[in-house]
């Protein structure tokens, strides 16, 4: 290795213990934020599988090439959801369903993994009773929205009254039998919703991913932006001093990088466990494949690089007052006009904005706090100081308002997951909105010509079932609701209702019995879902917080560890230090971390329900002191590093 990138190298690996420290925290945090930031790509994209996945079951009528006719219904046990496929070839040699070896010949059910295991548990009365064929195979995976999925796929004659009739359903409960060309369907709402969710999850992960790890390539700064200065005073070009930058960054990054996919492999299995839309997911599901992969793997080092040649601007054009360090000039206000200009466009959104839209908005608006930061943390720190009254104090004034920019590094983690907290906070449901619905009243539609004839074979399903149920007729014209209630209070579970489901399968083609708590479990199931999903992204976002905190709280002592140590030798006690790096933190956080959450909360209004719930008011209290908690421990951890650099009595110059 010659010329630049050679001295490059000798740099970064002879800058001593102090140097392949800053080294190693800047690797540490690009791991990191690698390994996130695959969960947050892959995330993303897992829901994508899963509703390519699910859309066979959602057919798409055909008017040419017909090959099949398709039916869908939902089913229920065990408050568990069971999707019911029923097939008919009108073609010899048709194209079997995604997940079977071959067609279903009729009177053949082929199980889920999953709901062959159910069937064998339950007593027959209870489920296996519903299905009556005989057993063909499995159903695959590739068929399946994840791995615990009820799904059962029956082959039917074409002629069947399962495939010929013509009364339509509620698309809760499925779909009428449809003459299809294949098997390829088109994505449910269900779908599309949760892939909503999770486009707008990625953004509140990612972004303040990126945010930390372009910070990352600031680590050390001072160290390194006084060696380049001191090159550049020398006689090094501008060219010479930037690409000796990015070569040191993206070496440094690049290891990190690859350390964060080796982590976020270690990750997986854990996070395959946690479960969405009723169930975990396929470990195939967790992991991008190699093209976003290799994508991230070339990004994050590309991002850090990019970041450092951005902050070399002093360096380039006044490498002596970098070298005398010189107070660099206060930031512009218009940098709060920036966060401004994206929070006016907050009240035009609403809950019919595309999901993308509001991915774009929420970005900008992370974007913009990181811009303005800083110069709220210079027009802090110069409160602080002009109000000072004791030594700690004073030096944490002086410090922010000499280098706004390190200090806000130390907070961003915190603020960016306070403007979280306070988004999610406000958009977080009650467990109680949708209200306690109804599970031991069993409704089933039936044709009003029949409603007599099917209400008599009811009772006596049931009572041969024995099911002690009142049968009560309701609706007018058309068809009519048979509401089975069982009339045993005290024997009413999950295997009574289950009996009376299996009791009355079959009385109405392509019908079955749902209760009303039925036919709200996808919204149950959802508000359950973005309570799993708060916890995610806050988890995330705390973690990539305090991670940040501790990692640039440990970067700044290095940085000032001649300072630091100048100042031991005059006399200037170790606990007053530590007081003035806990009041240059915790001052700007209270501020910045507030801010954040207030930010967070206005852009959650367009979205939001009409009154916060506990459970919301909740998440933002644990943010508050999780918050500060984290980094102050941050803080802490890095007090014996500041012992250690503080004991040279005679600090010598990088």
């Amino acid at each position: 290795m010659t010329g630049l990138l050679g001295l490059s190298w000798r740099l970064l690996r002879g800058g001593g213990r102090g140097g392949l420290l800053g080294a190693g925290l800047t690797a540490v945090a690009v791991a990191v934020s690698t390994a996130l930031l695959l969960f947050a790509v892959s995330a993303n994209l897992a829901f994508q599988g899963r509703a390519e996945r699910e859309a066979w079951r959602n057919p798409v009528a055909a008017d040419t090439g017909v090959v099949a006719v398709q039916a869908v219904r939902r089913d229920y046990v065990r408050d568990l959801g069971i999707t019911v496929v029923d097939v008919a070839a009108l073609r010899p040699g048709a194209a079997p369903p995604p997940g079977l070896d071959r067609f279903p010949a009729p009177g053949e059910v082929w199980f889920s993994p999953a709901l062959a295991e159910l069937v064998r548990e339950l007593p027959a009365g209870e489920l296996a009773g519903r299905f009556p064929e005989k057993v063909g195979g499995t159903v695959g995976d590739e068929a399946l929205v994840h791995p615990g999925e009820l799904v059962a796929v029956r082959g039917q004659e074409p002629d069947a009254p399962v495939m010929t009739v013509k009364a339509p359903q509620d698309p809760l409960t499925g779909t009428a039998p449809t003459r299809v060309a294949g098997f390829t369907g088109e994505p449910t709402n269900d779908a599309q919703a949760y892939q909503a969710l999770a486009l707008i999850a990625t953004v509140l992960m990612a972004v303040p991913l990126l945010v930390f790890g372009g910070a990352a390539a600031r680590l050390t700064v001072a160290r390194r932006d006084q060696r380049l200065a001191a090159l550049r005073l020398v006689g090094a070009t501008p060219g010479q001093v930037v690409l000796m930058t990015v070569a040191e960054a993206v070496i440094t990054a690049a290891a990190g990088a690859v350390a964060g996919v080796a982590l976020y492999g270690l990750l997986t299995p854990l996070l395959g466990g946690i479960e969405i839309a009723g169930g975990s997911w396929f470990a195939a599901d967790l992991w991008p494949g190699v093209p976003y992969t290799l994508a991230v793997l070339a990004a994050v080092p590309l991002l850090v690089g990019l970041s450092a040649v951005v902050g070399l601007r002093r360096v380039v054009v006044s490498p002596l007052g970098v070298a005398k360090r010189e107070t660099p000039p206060a930031m512009r206000v218009v940098r709060v006009l920036a966060l401004l200009a994206v929070l006016a466009t907050v009240p035009a959104l609403g809950a019919g904005t595309a999901a993308g839209v509001v991915a774009v908005v929420l970005g900008l608006a992370f974007l913009a706090i990181n811009l303005t930061g800083p110069w709220v943390v210079g027009v802090i720190g110069r409160i602080t100081a002009r109000t000072a009254r004791g030594p700690a104090r004073l030096l944490a004034g002086r410090r922010l308002v000499d280098d706004p920019r390190a200090a806000w590094r130390t907070v961003s983690g915190v603020a960016m997951t306070g403007f979280v907290a306070g988004f999610i906070g406000l958009l977080s449901p009650g467990s109680g909105l949708l209200g306690d619905a109804d599970a031991t009243t069993l409704r089933l539609t039936v044709p009003a010509a029949r409603v007599s004839q099917l209400t008599e074979e009811a009772r006596e399903r049931l009572s041969a079932a024995g099911v002690p149920a009142r049968v009560k007729v309701t609706g007018e014209g058309g068809d009519r609701t048979l509401a089975v209630t069982v009339t045993e209070a005290a024997r009413v579970d999950e295997a009574v209702i289950d009996r009376a489901r299996t009791a009355l399968d079959g009385m109405v083609p392509g019908r079955g019995a749902t209760s009303e708590a039925d036919e709200e479990r996808f919204g149950v199931l959802l508000l359950q879902d973005v309570g799993t999903g708060t916890v995610v992204v806050l988890t995330v976002s705390f973690l990539v917080a305090i991670v940040s905190a501790g990692i640039t709280a440990a970067s700044s002592v290095l940085d000032r560890r001649q300072t630091y140590a100048l100042l031991r030798l005059a006399g200037t006690p170790l606990e007053v230090l530590n007081r003035a790096r806990r009041a240059e933190t915790l001052v700007p956080l209270a501020v910045m971390g507030g801010g954040s959450i207030v930010v967070g909360m206005f852009c959650a209004l367009p979205f939001s329900f009409s009154a916060m719930n506990v459970s919301g008011l909740t998440v933002l209290l644990a943010c508050v002191v999780l918050g500060f908690a984290g980094v102050a421990g941050a803080g802490a951890a890095s007090a014996p590093l500041l012992r250690s650099v503080t004991a040279d009595p005679a600090p010598r110059p990088d």
